[in-house]
């Protein structure tokens, strides 16, 4: 019967609803959730003919769920400290592996790092971006698994330009020697410490002379020269001569390396001097020089980019993956398969993938998750008028369940 069919869809609509609010309160703690609501329908028409106006009678047969929305609107970000955590601030989603080989979708940036040194999600998938080899992103080599493990290294590299900032003290009698040491390094991340000896010749004179320990080079005895030459400064104590870098060639080194060629700079970039000769205490005030021994990583951290920026033993800082994200023509059309996780179908499109901040896609905060976007007042009222609305179509069970008993005792009755 159409009086018991019509308010029973009622209460299996509702029902549904309840289900989603449920469901919505349920998960107002889990990282990355949206929020989902019911959309009801009215069922087909019975049509009874029509009036005197020509116009059609209809009667409706009740309702039923239409569909179900997803608001993908961003959630609260909440700062974890947590280095593998990111969250996602705008459009797209982190793109992660199953076991399987299967890509699936995600806004929980609840990350942690498994035994292989692999960011993978809370539930064990990999997460998936771009890797990076010396420091260098490689975005054309397609997804893969982002390496991010205490056993990545950072290989050494050989000092190619040094520099110091040295004042040779002008009040200095002729043959007094000022020395100063710089550490530099071989291809092999082998350390070298070069010794620089000022001696004063003249007035506004000094002769200089850059030694290596004879050791290093496999011999004993006398440091091994490796450069010699003059200095000379006007009566402000500017250097003058020479003004180009000057070369420091070394060769063959004990530990195998490759020869040391490097550029040892006397002035800055705009030209003034690093070397200088006033009236004060001669002193090698700073120095500086691009070699490094090899690193192990220490730490990460996850840039707005996605850039996955790894902090090496040897201080050394340098890009070791990239994030990816991707976006949908119709994030509706996603298919909700637990655990956080979407798979993309025909009616959501073809994930559309690329880095953070480009295009339009969203920008990613290290250290940081995004939270469950329910709000729970709007829940609790939402709660409400669908358990009103239960409670009237149980109601018209009830008067209509009556109204047939009525109907049949009547029918029962002596006389009829």
């Amino acid at each position: 019967m159409a009086s018991f069919s019509i308010p029973l869809s009622g209460l299996d609509a509702t029902s549904e609803a309840l289900n989603i609010i449920s469901n919505n309160l349920a998960n107002m703690n889990t990282v990355g959730f949206k929020d989902q609501s019911a959309n009801f329908q009215d069922l087909f028409y019975q049509n009874y003919g029509s009036d005197g106006a020509n116009d059609p009678i209809q009667v409706g047969v009740g309702t039923s769920v239409g569909s179900v929305s997803t608001n993908y609107s961003n959630g609260t970000l909440q700062n974890t400290g947590i280095d593998s955590n990111a969250a996602i601030t705008g459009n797209g989603f982190f793109i992660t592996q199953e076991a399987g080989g299967g890509l699936q979708y995600t806004r929980a940036g609840d990350f942690t790092v498994n035994s292989a040194g692999q960011l993978t999600t809370a539930g064990g998938e990999l997460v998936m971006g771009y890797p990076a080899a010396n420091g260098i992103v490689n975005q054309g080599g397609g997804l893969s698994a982002l390496e991010v493990g205490a056993g990545l290294s950072d290989p050494p590299a050989a000092t190619t330009t040094m520099q110091q900032q040295t004042n040779l003290n002008a009040g200095s009698t002729v043959g007094t020697t000022y020395s100063t040491t710089m550490a530099v390094y071989d291809s092999l991340g082998e350390s070298h410490n070069l010794t620089f000896n000022y001696t004063m010749s003249a007035p506004n004179t000094w002769t200089y002379q850059v030694t290596l320990p004879a050791a290093d080079t496999g011999g004993t005895g006398s440091p091994t020269v490796v450069a010699t030459g003059t200095m000379n400064f006007d009566s402000s104590g500017n250097l003058t001569s020479p003004t180009a870098a000057i070369p420091l060639n070394i060769s063959g080194l004990a530990d195998g390396a490759a020869n040391l060629s490097s550029a040892w700079n006397i002035t800055t970039p705009a030209g003034g001097s690093l070397i200088t000769q006033v009236a004060s205490t001669s002193a090698t005030s700073t120095t500086d020089q691009n070699g490094y021994m090899a690193g192990t990583l220490q730490t990460f951290s996850i840039l707005a980019d996605g850039t996955i920026q790894g902090q090496f033993s040897n201080l050394q800082t340098q890009a070791i993956g990239q994030v990816a994200l991707a976006s949908f023509a119709n994030n509706q059309g996603l298919l909700s398969v637990g655990g956080d996780s979407y798979q993309n179908t025909l009616s959501s499109g073809a994930a559309v993938v690329g880095t953070p901040n480009s295009g339009a896609l969203g920008t990613l905060t290290g250290g940081s998750v995004e939270l469950s976007n329910v709000d729970i007042s709007t829940e609790f009222t939402n709660l409400i008028v669908v358990q009103r609305a239960f409670e009237a179509d149980s109601r018209v069970v009830t008067t209509f369940d009556s109204v047939t008993s009525s109907t049949v005792n009547l029918q029962a009755s002596p006389g009829n």
